[in-house]
């Protein structure tokens, strides 16, 4: 079995991840509208019919505004643990009652040869989760939405082929910045959301010889740059002794309006 997977958009503006293996494809979130969400699936070959499931991260608008649309259209089933389910409220519209699958955080679902594991996270949600993806010896996370990378969350994530990390924003173009200082204070808080540094802080502790691929995801458009998220996170690595770049751990870009490429776990020989 091959796992590819491909982040059709990562940001304040809407999210989603596309995962496959020969057998199966899960969409984790649509947080744009669901005829935005289609057109960036067939940007990379894939019609919304070709899909076997919708898992949620949490109820934010960002991560959750086409998936209603998308399930009723394809008829497909909406995983999410009961908390969010309940937080979900009317946010999805009417659901065939076979269609909502309660997920525990914690529990693993299987789709075929695709093993698909959630974990709790520090974020101000009902009970927001990461994703853990598992195909025969691959292991693809999802870490976004987080205000801290708990021990916990390491332990979860730790000996990943790819990881798709968050790096919000940088702080001080945060403090800077325009918002109002309740908006900041949340954004800084421990349910809020991971700045450059302290992804690259987390990366030193996470990051095992498996490790090939980072993406660096959920940035800010307002207090943020790709170009400056990879050289804080590169330079802490550096500073670790850890070589990134292309050369051992490659750091890649995500984008808030067009898909990644799609990629591959396990580097052909």
């Amino acid at each position: 079995m091959t796992m590819r997977y491909t982040i059709l958009a990562s940001g304040s503006t809407g999210n989603s991840l596309l995962v496959e293996n020969d057998e199966t494809r899960v969409l984790v979130d649509a947080g744009l509208s669901a005829k935005k969400i289609e057109q960036l699936m067939e940007e990379r070959g894939v019609k919304g019919a070709e899909l076997d499931a919708i898992l949620i991260t949490h109820e934010h608008s960002d991560h959750i505004k086409g998936v209603g649309a998308l399930a009723r259209k394809h008829d497909l089933p909406v995983y999410a643990n009961e908390k969010t389910w309940e937080a979900l409220n009317k946010h999805l519209g009417e659901l065939a009652e076979e269609k909502i699958k309660v997920m525990e955080t914690g529990s693993v679902v299987e789709f075929g040869a695709l093993q698909v594991e959630s974990y709790p996270i520090s974020h101000d949600a009902a009970e927001p989760v990461g994703y853990c993806f598992y195909d025969g010896e691959h292991k693809l996370s999802l870490a976004t939405d987080l205000g801290y990378v708990s021990g916990k969350v390491k332990e979860k994530i730790i000996d990943s082929d790819a990881v798709i990390l968050e790096s919000n924003h940088d702080i001080e173009m945060l403090r800077m910045g325009k918002y109002p200082w309740n908006i900041k204070r949340r954004i800084l808080g421990d349910t809020g959301h991971l700045s450059n540094e302290a992804a690259g802080e987390a990366l030193c502790d996470i990051l095992s010889g498996q490790t090939e691929t980072v993406y660096l995801a959920h940035l800010s458009r307002d207090h943020n740059l790709m170009d400056l998220a990879k050289l804080t996170v590169n330079n802490i690595l550096e500073d670790r002794g850890i070589e990134a770049d292309g050369r051992k751990v490659e750091l890649k870009d995500t984008y808030f309006d067009r898909p990644t490429r799609w990629d591959r776990l396990g580097r052909e020989s």
